[in-house]
């Protein structure tokens, strides 16, 4: 196996295989980010002197040429090399020669690892913010569609109060947008550039990490060099806990869907297409997208342990135990974001049964309505509550009310009767698109500039 580090000393196969693990596996999506990369390192050590006019457009070149390959996937890390660090260098020695062997100057495997993750990440949280804007939409969309659709609000899996599929759709859209924060946070501690840090402690160069992190698309460079491998491990697990909140949003959403689709409750249906079959009985239609759906959520939290505990008991410094964070982090953007988009597409396509909806208010559900009615005509309502539950005790049957009577008494904001519930949510997500649309732009353009407006992610 080719390695950086062997310095020519043979490799013991069973020590190569066992160091690298499933680290090509990764790397194979990192690739395109450490090019990326490598074209602004050679930027920095074109302003540093450290690489003359022709040098530096030669490298240059080859990294755009090699960004162009991976793209069509005529450049990937190979079986026999250990990482995407190798395969790079391997390659643009074979094209270049000797100048290649100076595009390692001033950096370590440690920042330029660091780098490619800062950008992939970035990139790969920038598209799960997208992604729940798109789910809390369809959301909305399925809100607007049936606004007035009475159904009853669960506490314990029991019938609790009057509510509606608009309210019931607007909560978890509510939900999505209030995740978007926890992604941004981490957005915020991807969006450094470790470049200068090397393996920790900097190199006696004049490199300029600043102007590296502007080329990069990046918000920053690191003020401390030594805080770079202090990021490394936290950061994965950081991403992970905030993918989480989704995931864990999606899930109940999806355990939702399983519920109110069930011939016990008929209120949803599940379109053909979504559904699956049974080998041995006809009738069935399962909602196993949705269970697969509940279920992911329980690995993104697994994920994030995982990371935590690889990265929880280091000192502080690189330590080879990091290496074994990048898999969870990597697999848990492509568990959310395939949930996200599975929901996106769900959720415009669920039915509601209208009737059967209003056929579950009957009864307990509106027994605290009938209370607070006795309340407002003056009756304490502790007094009413003692009222009411004596004649449910008693099998004395709750008024019944009509839809437009129980959304009349819930037009407080927030509430089922609430006329731009569905507005403001919709309001918030635009601004939270302009958001995320200004920082992405900003990163796709700083990329595209360093692949020469081609080949850029």
């Amino acid at each position: 196996m080719r390695t950086l580090w062997s310095g020519g000393a043979a490799l013991d196969e069973q020590v190569a295989a066992f160091t690298a693990g499933d680290d090509r596996r990764w790397d194979r999506r990192l690739l395109r980010w450490d090019i990326l990369a490598s074209i602004a390192h050679v930027e920095a050590l074109a302003d540093a002197g450290l690489l003359d006019g022709a040098e530096g457009g030669q490298l240059r070149a080859a990294l755009r040429r090699t960004l162009a390959d991976e793209a069509a996937g005529r450049f990937s890390v190979g079986d026999d090399e250990e990482d995407a660090h190798t395969a790079l260098e391997r390659r643009l020695g074979d094209e270049l020669g000797e100048v290649a062997a100076k595009l390692h100057t001033g950096r370590s495997r440690n920042d330029q690892v660091l780098a490619a993750l800062a950008l992939c990440l970035s990139d790969g949280l920038l598209t799960a913010m997208d992604g729940a804007l798109d789910v809390a939409g369809a959301l909305l969309a399925l809100g607007r569609r049936h606004r007035t659709v009475v159904m009853p609000g669960y506490t314990h899996l029991r019938r609790a109060m009057p509510s509606t599929v608009a309210l019931w759709a607007a909560g978890y859209a509510e939900a999505l947008l209030d995740d978007l924060g926890p992604l941004a946070a981490a957005l915020d501690l991807a969006d450094v550039s470790p470049l200068g840090s090397a393996a920790g402690y900097g190199v006696p160069l004049p490199l300029d990490p600043a102007a590296a992190a502007r080329r990069l698309g990046l918000a920053r460079c690191r003020h401390a060099v030594t805080a770079a491998q202090l990021g490394r491990g936290k950061l994965e697990a950081v991403v992970l806990t905030a993918l989480w909140t989704a995931a864990r949003d999606l899930g109940a959403f999806a355990w939702d869907v399983i519920l109110f689709s069930s011939e016990e409750h008929g209120f949803l249906r599940i379109p053909e297409g979504l559904a699956t079959g049974s080998s041995i009985m006809p009738h069935k239609r399962n909602p196993d997208v949705f269970e697969l759906m509940r279920g992911r959520a329980g690995v993104l939290c697994g994920l994030a342990v995982e990371a935590m505990t690889v990265a929880g008991g280091l000192p502080g410094g690189y330590h080879r135990d990091l290496q074994l964070t990048k898999g969870p982090v990597m697999e848990g953007l492509d568990i959310v974001q395939a949930m996200l988009g599975m929901t996106a597409a769900a959720a415009a396509v669920l039915e509601v049964d209208r009737d059967a909806c209003r056929r579950a208010l009957d009864g307990g559900a509106l027994a605290t309505d009938e209370v607070y009615r006795r309340v407002r005509a003056g009756t304490p309502f502790r007094s009413a509550y003692r009222e009411v539950a004596a004649e449910v005790a008693a099998g004395r049957p709750v008024p019944a009310l009509e839809p437009a009577a129980i959304l009349a008494a819930r037009r407080s904001r927030g509430g089922a009767g609430d006329p731009r519930l569905l507005t403001r949510l919709g309001l918030a997500s635009t601004v939270w698109r302009r958001r995320v649309a200004a920082r992405r732009g900003r990163l796709q353009r700083a990329l595209a500039a360093l692949a020469g407006d081609g080949g850029a992610p």
